[in-house]
């Protein structure tokens, strides 16, 4: 399996190559600008103690306080989260809000612990991580495995060490009594939603014959097919992880969404086809949307893809090889540093409010999010136009110009 920071690397040799960086400046963006591993003894429920290991990657605070998630896995590893760290600081940069980029993890299957012991873990976390988090250092968010419960528990723990008046700011994807903000559970399908707006709009796919194909029913994935739906596009096919179904003159979303909470399963839904997860990237559509699973598009089916434009709002979905394919095809793929950015925004928002003791309404979030998306793939757009490149490489180069600038290397 491919190392992925390597991967990363890569991706900023090629953004590199488009645009004159200084030599300093992309020795800087090779490295991570602190790793920390701790050891996180853990009192489990039959009295026995374990072990397990935490990580937290700081790349690039140029643009201002460190920020990504943190995710509770038993393959998480250091090159994983060094790699997830540097697209944080990408993705940040590329919407243009006033954050870094980082990632935290620890190695463990939260299936096998109990909420206590869950709680414990986070917490020892937490305390091994207070001397470098703080709401204007790093800031911690819900990842693979995590979700606002976590978040609270960081929040309050961090608070114990520190006595920081300001702990709300501490992490971001709270619950909303603990600080969260209202839109933050479906800003990632609404900001991909925004940018498909947007996209539609640049490449001139008429509304009334616009035909949408999405990968992946969980929180992104159902969202903005649900906006779909709403908006009065045709949603021809959906999948989970199951499988998926197809309808060529359309889905209803909602009642999919019934069936797959009765079946969980969107499959066998009446009237539509049973298709696979490989079937449904290839059908006929203007519009594919990857919300599951990172590699789905390959070099072997890259040529079977019968989109007129990809949104990856997935992390990873197209493989360097699928996308020299689309490229050579003129299929324009919005990249997940840009697509799925809806989140962190609304994670920026969150600790904006926080600091600044304000609640916002879900309208004035949305809103927001919805300039902040726009304005990102302008910037973009326009970038790739004047490099005559791909999306992917003109966000590469866009985020880095920012960060460069910010470093003032």
């Amino acid at each position: 399996m491919s190392n992925p920071f390597e991967n990363a690397l890569k991706q900023l040799d090629r953004a590199a190559k488009l645009q004159t960086f200084s030599p300093n400046f992309l020795a800087q963006m090779r490295q991570s600008q602190r790793e920390v591993q701790i050891s996180i003894p853990v009192k489990m429920n039959d009295g026995s103690q374990k072990i397990f290991i935490g990580y937290r990657v700081e790349h690039n605070n140029a643009c201002g306080p460190y920020k990504g998630g943190i995710r509770y896995h038993q393959e998480t590893n250091i090159d994983e989260v060094r790699a997830l760290a540097f697209w944080m600081a990408i993705k940040c940069a590329v919407v243009g809000i006033p954050m870094g980029g980082g990632k935290g993890g620890i190695t463990v299957d939260p299936k096998a612990l109990s909420e206590g012991e869950m709680e414990s873990l986070t917490r020892g976390w937490t305390r091994g991580m207070a001397p470098i988090l703080g709401p204007k250092k790093d800031v911690p968010a819900p990842d693979v495995n995590t979700t606002p419960r976590e978040m609270d528990w960081i929040a309050d723990e961090y608070y114990k060490v520190t006595s920081d008046q300001k702990y709300k700011a501490v992490v971001t994807g709270k619950t909303i009594p603990a600080g969260g903000s209202l839109g933050r559970g479906t800003a990632t399908g609404d900001g991909g939603y925004f940018v498909f707006e947007g996209l539609r709009e640049k490449l001139g796919i008429e509304k009334g014959s616009c035909r949408v194909v999405v990968q992946g029913f969980g929180n992104a994935g159902q969202r903005m097919a649900e906006l779909f739906h709403q908006n009065g596009y045709k949603v021809v096919g959906l999948s989970d992880s199951r499988g998926g179904i197809y309808n060529p003159e359309g889905l209803d979303v909602a009642a999919v969404g019934v069936h797959k909470k009765a079946t969980r399963s969107v499959q066998d839904f009446a009237g539509a086809q049973n298709i696979s997860n490989a079937e449904l990237l290839e059908l006929e559509c203007e519009v594919l949307v990857p919300a599951a699973l990172e590699n789905q598009l390959t070099v072997e089916n890259a040529q079977n893809v019968k989109a007129k434009a990809i949104i990856e709002v997935a992390n990873g979905p197209t493989t360097p090889e699928a996308d020299e394919v689309f490229a050579l095809r003129n299929i324009p793929v919005v990249p997940d540093v840009l697509a799925n950015a809806g989140g962190v925004t609304v994670s920026y928002f969150e600790w904006d409010q926080n600091m600044k003791a304000e609640v916002w309404s879900e309208a004035d979030v949305a809103v927001k999010l919805d300039e902040t998306m726009k304005a990102a793939l302008d910037a973009v757009w326009e970038k790739k136009v004047a490099l005559n490149c791909t999306v992917r490489e003109a966000a590469f180069v866009v985020a880095l110009e920012r960060i460069e600038k910010a470093m003032g290397v």
